[in-house]
């Protein structure tokens, strides 16, 4: 059925791609349709750049109907037009179509405007655009872009762009552009539109003579698709809501929640939690509509990926003929306001972060008028996250109710709320009572009446599960040498671990006293900590992934060194000290040895070729294997991905991979960002890529079409994260591996976290078994607790927060050399954002580097590169450019901050920074720069 529907869909497009070529944007349209490919847009725009819209419109459709089709697609593609300001082309698309007679009307008045642009092109486009705008024919963004080719060709090519905007509008748009001309005093161009007078009357019937000769040419455009066969059955069905149809267990877990009770939903992966919220949320809606209640329903999500997800598979199919969904989240291209939103829309999806920035708002005085509160992978309800943060208003507000209603006052109203989770974990707990508490506590923080389980003789059969042990080397020369460096350094800095090397314990330690020794200022310390976790890195890539993996990053980390201890100018020379030149050296005279070592295939990890026979055998045992592996770092899922596109033997038997990782920042590795992993996904959705290598980042929420193996290779953490790995294996006769890694301790985890899952099934069905007194009266308890605890929280984060510390009170000092930088004085802060120093005795101190990796381009600024200590080479931040000025952004982690003559060894953020930093004046500093170029000129002359 849903491919019928598809192809349905597609003859409608092309049936209406006439009409449609005319009417698109693509500029504004192409950035909001997440299903085509970056490449591919970037051909478009190209396109749109060489050959105009009317071509670059036919070349996006096309994009638009390529197979196959991702869900939610043709949903996406209206939503696009509609939010694209092409509001014409989405009515068109939903069938929403104009009489005969308004679209030859419409066609009519469109060439009329087109023949007259010479005339209309010297209006005065400025005033024009400004009343075309409060009238609503464009867009903000259209408005802006016009006001931009204004500034940048000037008023007659502004003219022109705000001409093409305006005739894409729904019919109607004609009569408004005359009240405009009329508005803003343009006399002669209204005559010539109107023939009202004789000076525009002449033409003006030629004109139109003209065109009822254009007419005749063009009338068969509407005439076919009318006639269509295809179009009148895509009529009959006018592009259907989904039904949502539930299985009797779904039904069952939504049962409390349909009564209007907080639940939470504990369903394993893959078995349509999401499609039992998008049930209720239809049931909420409907109940309150009739009732004539208010409503509006929030889903929260903890991860961007989520919102799209949620939004095109889920909530948007099956609700938007009946109500407005929209979503919203970091990477959103809405230019309006969230309150708008809320205001505008029945259901938002949304990052929690956004709704907490809304709540904070609303205690200002914005209404909150939210009437359900969806929270996906609710586990996370707790103490610190923004999740609890959000329910702990509401454990306030309920609490404050009860105190109302024995005052007799009206209680504030409060949302329902449905928590959906796959597992809520044992918290750490090791006793049964301790895992029934930490469950009990996630069901107090979102006040849900009940927990809700499908019942365990209905769970689908377990997948198969193996552990691959894996025999340590017999010899590890490559291992050996690396021991031997990280031994010498311990001795020149007189160190003694008291862990094993490459451990997690002996990175935690080398983490500690590299921090310490910033403290105390001892250089060699802090410098030999600092190598000794690169060395420790390595150790752990050559017990996962190659040698030569592990000898390329500390290769290129040695590189990158050097190039900090090699200034931008040849008459600058940057401090090496001997603890640095003593590093250099030891590398240096190891370098050759390691770089032959990690050739030699002998002498490779086990682990590595177990994972090697593990991949044969699943892709060539089945017919269409598809399977995700599990990995501990951004930089072992890179080099692993690199390892099998490298084997030809993964090539003989079609193995596809890709990486998928986490897309927060990192100094090492390069983020991906939110589009880089949704093409992944959707390469591994549609079978281009047959083998996914992720981090953490794939293990919860996201929607990765059903494979049929999962590998955690040498990754465990919680029981929690082990259910949500377990789960991405969905099809039958799925696998579930892990192969264990030199010093990960993986296979003992394991048995850990399966004791876990059994102790945490046990407890839920114990809190099950529990009658409804007993367990409200232990909800309750923890409620009061965690409001105590929450005002404890709060009275010593507003202690900490007080930010009344003098600014020259706070000292800076490079984290490398100890060299005194600057104080709290010196610093600027921009948009409540980025600390600059724009003094031009910070400017003697660094020196600019190009940064490769890096072109940021966000609103009025961008990152052209970094700064460094001019003294050690040291990185201290990136050099911004904001609204044409060059600003050094800092960054607090490369500095040793003094307070009042005492160090603070931690900081990472700048809010840990007890000061209130005054604001960047923009105008200032510009008239500053202004006035010292002009003293520059003076000197010149």
């Amino acid at each position: 059925m849903e491919s019928e529907t598809d192809e349905m869909r597609e003859c409608l497009i092309d049936c209406l791609r006439p009409r449609l070529k005319e009417l698109i944007v693509v500029d504004r349209v192409l950035d909001l349709i997440h299903f085509i490919e970056n490449e591919q847009k970037e051909r478009i725009r190209q396109k749109a750049r060489n050959d105009g819209d009317i071509s670059a419109a036919d070349s996006l459709i096309n994009a638009v109907v390529h197979k196959p089709h991702t869900p939610g697609w043709f949903a996406a593609f209206v939503d696009a037009l509609n939010r694209g300001g092409c509001k014409f082309a989405a009515d068109y698309m939903q069938l929403n179509l104009p009489t005969p007679e308004a679209e030859a009307e419409n066609e009519n008045c469109v060439r009329l405007i087109h023949l007259l642009i010479p005339s209309l092109a010297d209006m005065v486009t400025e005033e024009v655009c400004t009343h075309c705008f409060s009238k609503k024919l464009l867009t903000e963004d259209e408005r802006d872009r016009i006001t931009a080719e204004i500034g940048n060709r000037g008023r007659r090519s502004g003219a022109r762009e705000l001409l093409r905007r305006i005739v894409k509008c729904p019919p109607g748009w004609y009569s408004t552009f005359l009240q405009v001309l009329k508005d803003t005093e343009h006399h002669v161009l209204y005559n010539e539109l109107t023939g009202n007078e004789a000076t525009g009357y002449t033409e003006h019937v030629c004109l139109m003579s003209a065109l009822r000769r254009a007419e005749e040419v063009h009338s068969h455009v509407l005439k076919e698709y009318k006639q269509n066969s295809v179009y009148l059955k895509l009529q009959l069905t006018r592009s259907p809501e989904k039904e949502i149809t539930l299985r009797d267990y779904q039904m069952e877990v939504a049962g409390p929640a349909l009564e209007g009770k907080n639940i939470i939903v504990c369903l394993p992966t893959g078995s349509g939690k999401t499609r039992v919220a998008v049930y209720i949320t239809k049931e909420h809606l409907d109940r309150r509509k009739a009732e004539g209640k208010p409503r509006k329903v929030i889903v929260l999500v903890n991860k961007v990926p989520l919102v799209e997800q949620h939004y095109s598979a889920e909530f948007l199919p099956f609700l938007k003929n009946k109500y407005k969904v929209e979503r919203v989240s970091g990477d959103s291209q809405l230019k309006i306001s969230f309150t708008e939103i809320v205001k505008k829309n029945d259901i938002i999806i949304c990052t929690a972060q956004i709704l907490e920035n809304y709540l904070e708002r609303a205690n200002s005085g914005e209404d909150e008028d939210l009437t359900l509160i969806i929270i996906d992978e609710c586990h996370h309800t707790q103490k610190g996250g923004v999740y609890n943060h959000i329910m702990m208003r509401y454990l306030k507000q309920k609490h404050k109710n009860k105190r109302l209603i024995k005052e007799q006052k009206e209680p504030v109203p409060l949302p329902q709320i449905l928590g959906l989770t796959a597992s809520p974990g044992v918290g750490g707990a090791t006793k049964m009572e301790k895992a029934e508490e930490h469950i009990l506590r996630i069901c107090a923080n979102l006040d849900a009446s009940r927990i809700m389980t499908r019942s365990q003789e209905e769970f689908k059969k377990e997948q198969r599960k193996i552990i691959v042990s894996v025999e340590d080397r017999r010899e590890d020369p490559f291992g050996d040498v690396i021991k031997k460096i990280m031994t010498a350094i311990h001795n020149h800095a007189e160190l003694t671990p008291t862990c094993d090397l490459g451990s997690q314990n002996y990175e935690q330690w080398v983490v500690q006293k590299e921090r310490q020794a910033a403290k105390d200022e001892n250089q060699k310390v802090r410098v030999c900590a600092e190598h000794l976790r690169q060395y420790s890195e390595s150790l752990n890539l050559s017990n996962t992934i190659r040698m030569q993996d592990a000898f390329s990053f500390l290769n290129k980390y040695y590189n990158e060194e050097m190039k900090k201890k090699t200034a931008p100018e040849e008459e600058h020379k940057i401090q090496i000290t001997d603890t640095e030149r003593f590093l250099f050296n030891l590398f240096e005279d190891n370098k050759k040895e390691l770089e032959t070592l990690a050739k030699n295939p002998e002498y490779e990890n086990d682990s590595l070729s177990k994972l090697r026979t593990k991949i044969l055998h699943e892709f060539s045992s089945r017919d269409e294997a598809r399977g995700i592996i599990f990995i501990k770092t951004r930089r072992s899922a890179i080099a692993l991905n690199q390892w099998i596109q490298e084997n030809p033997k993964f090539a003989d038997i079609e193995v596809k991979s890709a990486y998928v990782i986490g897309g927060g920042d990192q100094s090492v590795v390069k983020p991906m960002t939110s589009a880089e992993q949704k093409d992944v996904l959707k390469k591994f959705g549609n079978g281009q890529v047959n083998l996914l290598i992720a981090t953490t980042v794939a293990e919860e929420g996201l929607d990765i079409p059903a494979c049929n193996f999962v590998i955690r290779y040498g990754l465990v953490t919680n029981e929690i994260a082990m259910i949500q790995a377990q789960g991405r294996g969905r099809a039958e006769d799925s696998s579930y591996t892990l192969v264990e890694v030199k010093n990960s301790g993986v296979a003992e985890k394991e048995c850990v976290n399966e004791y876990r899952k059994k102790m945490m099934n046990k407890a839920i069905q114990k809190i099950k078994s529990l009658n409804q007194a007993a367990y409200e009266k232990r909800i309750t308890e923890f409620q009061i607790q965690a409001i105590m605890e929450e005002k404890v929280r709060m009275t010593k984060k507003k202690q900490k927060d007080i930010k009344n510390e003098s600014p020259s009170n706070v000292k800076f000092s490079c984290r490398s050399c100890s060299e005194p930088i600057c104080t709290g004085d010196d610093i600027q802060i921009i948009e409540n954002m980025h600390r600059v120093n724009v003094t031009p005795q910070f400017r003697k101190l660094y020196i600019q580097r190009e940064n490769t990796t890096l072109q940021e381009r966000l609103l009025d600024y961008e990152t052209n590169g970094f700064i460094a200590c001019k003294n050690c080479g040291q990185r201290w931040g990136s050099m911004m450019m904001y609204k044409g000025i060059e600003c050094p952004c800092l960054d607090v982690k490369n500095f040793v901050v003094n307070l009042n003559g005492k160090k603070i060894s931690k900081c990472t953020k700048w809010n840990e920074v007890p000061i209130k930093f005054s604001a960047f004046d923009y105008a200032e500093h510009a008239i500053n720069m202004t006035m010292s170029d002009n003293s520059d000129d003076d000197e010149t002359m």
